[in-house]
């Protein structure tokens, strides 16, 4: 009966399944950024059209004072 074999690590074979984790992990992290990025493309656009509306109700307030203050003027003048 001949003594088991003693397998030693193949060099190549390592390196090969240290840069197969590798990828693996940097696909992780694409999708991580990806996911990322939509997500705060999303947000973006939400405050883009939160602040668009903001700025036209401020618009029509400045409107409105103006309009208040042009009619007290006004009252002031005929009374």
């Amino acid at each position: 009966m001949s003594p088991p074999e003693t397998v030693k690590p193949d060099p190549v074979r390592q390196e090969l399944a240290a840069l197969g984790e590798q990828v693996d992990r940097l696909l992780d992290m694409v999708r991580r950024l990806t996911e990322e990025n939509r997500s705060l493309r999303h947000s973006q656009e939400q405050l883009a059209t939160e602040r668009a509306g903001l700025m036209a109700r401020n618009e029509q307030a400045r409107s409105r004072v103006e309009a208040m203050i042009q009619r007290l003027k006004a009252l002031e003048n005929n009374g």
